[in-house]
């Protein structure tokens, strides 16, 4: 019995080790970086005491080139499941420590494995990069490890919430995988996002550029639209991730947590009627119309700094998860263009796939004008925000704040491409054009040969407001289903969305649509 405990014991100092993983020295070095070690990160992202690790003794059989020298456990990966707020969540964590987070053929078939798992029982998938790619010194079998994430994140898409943490370095090929996932999160100064380095590019195209400026969070936050969150640090990154999926239901077959509710459901907006000016020319900020509309003025939004002309957020209406969509008329006057277009219908098609209804604010003076747009194509990705709210079965609600106009109007969700309900406050303009451009086109002739022709079209715009831009036009003809006080906005949303929670969609029989791209 005593040579049996100590066998145990001695065997069991074996799975000791793999928990206190590399020297103190690899450790160190983690840390001058500003970075935590995997393990650290883990408890963070997970509830405490939550996680069971999966393979933690798997080790590399390659050899040659040094390998069959060295070959610790978690070959530089540590995978398993846990909790957040409860719930349960799968998640791979590479290890820069070992092999500088590379990833070999061992790696990868942990990744899978964890992967498989996560698919099969229906809960979301978090991975945590911080690697080096693949692992040079095994060849092909790296490249084709990576094409088993790849092939897996596809998968995935929208079945399960997949979301990728970037805390480290991810070159090359390595960063596609976060390409494929929902949400990327990245961290300020410590994560980098390139498919190729600084010192390649300044070989072919003589550009110098360091590996942030090239890569780092705020290039992906704000210029590229590449990551939809950035922080200053790990510990706020993480904790954020935990909010997120809060947010989200564990797979496409639940709906998102409802909550309870403290802020009354009939709680009046009047301030909503100073937030908004009813001058079309005047700007203001659509956070803090949000913020009045929403429980306890709390919300999530999704590429903050990129394509600021349009906001894209998740919340709550009386404890219920919703998407927000919604007009900036403080940056670029809300107009829509490539890069809006892009962002809002990534958000749409992802609220559709987790089954989040999708409110959508609108106050829209039209696309973007210009040969750079032209050029850069803004029909085709126009089209995409088209596609993903026509292809949306979730209740679906739009509500015209002050203008809609032209095709911006029928494209963010407008009743005939399928919304639910739409609403609109008594100082909508929904037209084919602003009325001075309008009479422009239309009364050319009148205003030229008129003795006075500034004072003609002036009259001309009257006229056109009066008939054809009153609030009231769209909804004696249908295309408005009610006219609405804006301080009862957040009870008639609510109101709305409690109707449309039974709401099902039969989608014609087909392998999958064509979206533009």
């Amino acid at each position: 019995m005593n040579d049996a405990r100590g066998r145990v014991a001695e065997l069991l100092a074996i799975r000791d080790e793999v928990v206190r993983g590399p020297s103190e020295k690899a450790t160190q070095a983690q840390r001058a970086k500003g970075k935590l070690t995997v393990r650290e990160r883990i408890d963070l992202l997970l509830d405490e005491g939550s996680f069971h690790e999966v393979e933690p003794l798997r080790r590399h059989r390659a050899t040659g080139f040094g390998l069959e020298a060295k070959r610790p456990y978690t070959d530089g990966v540590v995978t398993g499941w846990g909790t957040v707020h409860g719930r349960t969540v799968f998640v791979y964590a590479h290890d820069f420590r070992i092999f500088g987070g590379a990833l070999g053929e061992a790696h990868a078939q942990k990744i899978h494995k964890i992967m498989d798992m996560a698919i099969s029982a229906g809960a979301p998938l978090i991975s945590l990069n911080d690697g080096a790619g693949a692992r040079i010194q095994e060849g092909v079998s790296a490249l084709a490890g990576y094409g088993g994430i790849f092939q897996r994140n596809t998968r995935a898409s929208g079945v399960i919430p997949q979301i990728s943490v970037m805390l480290g370095p991810c070159a090359g090929g390595a960063a596609y995988s976060p390409a494929l996932t929902d949400f990327v999160f990245m961290v300020r100064e410590t994560s980098q996002m390139f498919i190729t380095g600084p010192d390649v590019v300044q070989a072919v195209t003589g550009e110098q550029i360091t590996q942030n400026g090239l890569g780092g969070a705020d290039v992906h936050s704000s210029v590229s639209g590449v990551s939809h969150f950035a922080y200053d640090d790990e510990q706020t990154c993480l904790e954020e991730v935990r909010y997120l999926l809060s947010l989200l239901p564990q797979n496409n077959r639940e709906n998102p947590p409802a909550v309870e509710c403290h802020d009354p459901a009939d709680r009046r907006g009047d301030v909503l009627l100073d937030l908004v000016p009813a001058d079309g020319n005047r700007s203001y900020d659509m956070h803090k119309v949000i913020e009045e509309i929403v429980d306890d003025g709390e919300f999530l939004e999704v590429h903050e700094r990129w394509a600021t002309n349009i906001i894209c957020a998740l919340s709550r209406l009386d404890g219920q998860v919703v998407g927000i969509v919604a007009n900036q008329p403080a940056s670029l006057a809300g107009v829509l263009d490539i890069e809006a277009s892009e962002k809002s219908a990534r958000f749409v098609q992802m609220c559709d796939a987790f089954n989040i209804p999708i409110i959508t604010l609108l106050d829209v003076p039209g696309f973007l004008p210009g040969v750079a747009q032209e050029h850069g194509g803004i029909i085709r990705h126009g089209a995409k925000l088209l596609y993903a709210y026509c292809n949306a079965t979730v209740p679906r609600i739009s509500l015209i704040l002050r203008k809609a106009y032209g095709g911006a109007y029928i494209v963010m969700d407008s009743q005939s491409i399928g919304a639910d309900l739409t609403y609109a406050w008594p100082t909508n303009e929904i037209a084919v054009m602003g009325a001075e451009g309008a009479a422009n086109v239309i009364f050319r002739r009148q205003i030229a040969d008129a003795d006075d022709p500034e004072a003609m079209r002036t009259r001309m715009v009257k006229e056109y407001k009066a008939e054809l831009m009153h609030p009231y036009y769209a909804a004696e003809r249908g295309l408005v289903d009610d006219v609405i006080d804006p301080a009862q906005t957040r009870e008639v949303l609510i109101s709305s969305l409690s109707m449309l929670r039974t709401k099902h969609a039969d989608l014609p029989s087909r392998k999958h649509g064509n979206p533009p791209q």
